[in-house]
């Protein structure tokens, strides 16, 4: 008997170069508004309510899961978790970039090297929870995953309307 060949969807090359990378980098930067309205409230000296972080991230996860819930994209946990991914690099970037000027120093992930891979493990795993729910989302919507690849592809990439 010939061995049947493997797929993976999260393993598939094509199943990354098929997302919608314009959305995932969008999405990516909207989360950017943790790290600003931590820094504009450093820099202000103003005191930052106790519960805003929990908040930030609560509003951006809901936009995350309807944009991504609300449209047929055929892979709303990979599409998620890239953009956990992408937010952990824009961070990094962000803080390489101002806090030399704010601060006179390196400060953090490239100034602790260690934190790094934490960084984008545990935005990985924050956007994997936000595209677990999106795909919950789009089953109580009644969308189904295409029967192949190519079906996927052509309705992530349609930007017509839709029936």
């Amino acid at each position: 008997m010939a061995a049947s060949p493997r797929r993976s969807n999260v393993g598939d090359m094509a199943a990354l170069k098929d997302l919608r990378w314009p959305l995932v980098l969008g999405l990516g930067a909207l989360a950017l508004a943790r790290p600003v309205t931590n820094t504009v409230f450093d820099q202000t000296g103003a005191d930052r309510p106790a519960g805003l972080p929990v908040i930030l991230t609560v509003v951006i996860t809901v936009v995350w899961v309807g944009v991504v819930g609300l449209r047929d994209i055929a892979r709303p946990v990979l599409t998620l978790v890239c953009t956990g991914l992408a937010y952990a690099v824009f961070a990094t970037v962000l803080s390489a970039a101002l806090s030399p000027m704010l601060t006179g120093e390196l400060q953090g992930p490239l100034a602790k090297p260690f934190a790094i891979v934490p960084m984008l493990l545990v935005n990985g795993a924050w956007g994997a929870a936000a595209g677990g729910l999106a795909l919950l989302v789009q089953r109580a919507r009644g969308v189904r995953p295409p029967a192949d690849t190519a079906d996927a592809r052509r309705r992530d990439l349609d930007t017509g309307p839709r029936p």
